[in-house]
């Protein structure tokens, strides 16, 4: 399974755009995508803060790998869901 995180904050255009984005390709096979608020986490703010929106992946317990930020890379997620 390929999970998805997406790292947010609230009233975030670019945030919304790119979760809609995401959820707009279409993925064969099981995926789960999670929206967490920066906001709510100083070490998350400390992270990402200047980034966000930030989309970060991992597949099957594997480390997780940043994919993109501000805007969906769609070459890049789909590079992800490839790989072996």
């Amino acid at each position: 399974m390929i999970h998805f995180t997406l790292y947010s904050r609230t009233y975030c255009h670019l945030c919304d755009d790119m979760l809609a984005a995401l959820r707009g390709l279409e993925i064969a096979g099981p995926i789960s995508i999670a929206v967490v608020d920066v906001d709510a986490d100083e070490t998350l703010v400390a992270q990402y803060d200047e980034l966000v929106p930030v989309l970060v992946a991992s597949r099957n317990g594997q480390p997780v790998q940043q994919l993109c930020h501000y805007f969906l890379d769609e070459v890049a997620v789909r590079a992800f869901i490839s790989q072996a």
